[in-house]
């Protein structure tokens, strides 16, 4: 069946109608969705997906091992690193909180613990 002109022209601007394409792009969800939900249905299939899978990531994964060791290792040094930068951070906040803890500990202690206070030196 051949299509004139006019009709392709006709059948264009219906499909430059945003309901137009919204039904033409639902009508072909549901067709792809009936025939994939019929293929993973059938245990041949996706025993056969997975198989795949399997084959395609092991090749992967064999073709380019140098690379993922390398960044791998990257990644486990940089974050050796990063952990080693926050614990000497947290070690140098509890230095400057016990500093702060002792100098005001110090002139409570004297002013408590004597009860004179330091004389000049003239």
């Amino acid at each position: 069946m051949m299509m004139n002109e006019g009709t392709m022209g006709a059948l264009g601007h219906m499909m430059s109608k945003p309901v137009a394409q919204g039904a033409a792009t639902s009508g072909g969800l549901a067709a792809g969705g009936v025939v994939g939900r019929s293929l993973l249905l059938n245990p041949l299939t996706v025993l056969v997906v997975g198989v795949a899978g399997g084959v395609a990531a092991g090749y992967l994964l064999h073709r380019y091992r140098k690379e993922i060791v390398l960044a791998v290792s990257k990644a486990c040094s940089i974050g050796k690193d990063f952990a080693l930068q926050q614990k000497e951070s947290l070690a140098d906040l509890m230095e400057e909180a016990r500093e702060r803890e002792a100098g005001t500990a110090q002139p409570a202690g004297d002013a408590a613990g004597t009860g004179e206070a330091a004389a000049p030196a003239n």
